[in-house]
This record gives structure tokens, C-alpha cells and sequence, in this order.
């Protein structure tokens, strides 16, 4: 029993330290080795609980998906209408990114990884369901479409990985990303331009 707990938290302390070394260096940068030393194991006590890179990768990727599951089914069960729970599910998902090293790593390796697919793949749909159904009961303008919209999720959500990247490298204080998203959410919801639609540029060629 005791040896069997003692491999369990073996086996955790190695998802982390795999977790932390997949977000920070992608899936090429990483190897055994640098997991090893970051897990404080030698390159077989590790390689007895994940024999490849490749095994490695897909239990941190399971683990990611797991804990983005689990926060999925959390948002959706709450009664609320269904764009305020889109806003909730995109904040907490920015929290995950913030907060949660195996997820930052699985959106990390999903997108680097060919055989696997994107990370949105995982949550996405069940946005696009909830947009519908604010279009259905009105909560959208007509001209808003769910297939738009949709994009609009995808890429604020996306926005939000890039800017904890780009804050995490730099080593220096940053404004939350789910505060940041919160707001950026805000100016989507009431407009950007005090004077409606602003027309398209003219882009046909000059004729001399």
C-alpha cells in the first residue's frame, strides 16, 4: 500500500514537472532529461512510470483535457442565459490558462503536435450551441450571426493565451488575464464606435 502511494505521487510529481516543461519550452525543447532533473529522478525511475517523450506528452495532454472538462460541465450546469454563460465559460478558461500549468501545456502541445487535435476542439461546439440558442430567445442582434460570433470566441480566447505567454516570458508583473478579458468582453457587449458601422474602405484599384 505504502509503495503504491509512493508511486502515485511519483507519478504526479512527474506530470508537473513534464506540465512545466512543455509550456516552457514546447514539445521539441523538452526531453526526458530536463523532466528528470526537474522531477529530481533519475532518467529510469522516470522512464518506469513513461517509457517516451510521446507518453509523456499524451498523459499531460489527457490531464490539460481533463481539467478543462471538468470546468466545462461546471460553467454549463449554472442557470444562466446562455451569452452570460459563454462570457463565464472564456473567463474561467482564461483562469485555467493563468492558473493551471497542465492546461497551458495542453494548449500548448495540441496546437504543436499534428495528430492532436486544438484545444478549442474540446469546447468550442458547445459555445456554438449556446450562441444559437441566444439567437433563438433574442439575446443577439439579428446581424450577429453564431457563426461569427463563434470566431469572435475562439480568437478572444486565443488573445488570451498570447498575452500570458507574453507576460510569463517577460518575468514581470501583468494584469490578470481573466480581469483583462473581462473587460475586452465589455467593450464587445456595447460597441466600439460611437457612430455605428463605419463603412468599408474603398480598396478597388486606382485607375490612371
Amino acid at each position: 500500500m505504502v509503495k503504491q502511494e509512493r508511486a502515485v505521487r511519483t507519478r504526479a510529481n512527474v506530470l508537473r514537472a513534464a506540465a512545466a516543461e512543455f509550456d516552457r519550452s514546447g514539445y521539441d525543447g523538452t526531453s526526458l532529461s530536463k523532466v528528470s532533473k526537474a522531477a529530481g529522478l533519475s532518467v529510469g525511475a522516470l522512464t518506469f512510470h513513461f517509457s517516451t517523450k510521446a507518453e509523456l506528452a499524451d498523459a499531460v495532454l489527457e490531464e490539460g483535457w481533463s481539467v478543462t472538462r471538468a470546468a466545462l460541465e461546471r460553467v454549463t450546469k449554472e442557470s444562466a442565459p446562455p451569452l452570460r454563460t459563454i462570457i463565464d465559460l472564456t473567463l474561467e478558461l482564461a483562469r485555467l490558462m493563468e492558473e493551471e500549468v497542465s492546461v497551458r501545456s495542453a494548449v500548448r502541445l495540441a496546437r504543436e503536435l499534428p495528430a492532436v487535435p486544438p484545444w478549442s476542439d474540446g469546447w468550442l461546439p458547445t459555445v456554438r450551441e449556446l450562441l444559437d440558442e441566444a439567437h433563438r430567445t433574442g439575446q443577439l442582434r439579428e446581424d450577429a450571426l453564431p457563426t461569427d460570433v463563434t470566431t469572435l470566441v475562439d480568437h478572444l480566447t486565443s488573445g488570451a493565451e498570447a498575452y500570458l505567454r507574453s507576460r510569463l516570458a517577460s518575468k514581470s508583473e501583468y494584469e490578470s488575464a481573466v480581469a483583462r478579458l473581462e473587460r475586452v468582453w465589455r467593450l464587445v457587449l456595447a460597441g466600439v464606435s460611437k457612430e455605428g458601422v463605419p463603412e468599408p474602405p474603398d480598396r478597388s484599384p486606382a485607375r490612371g
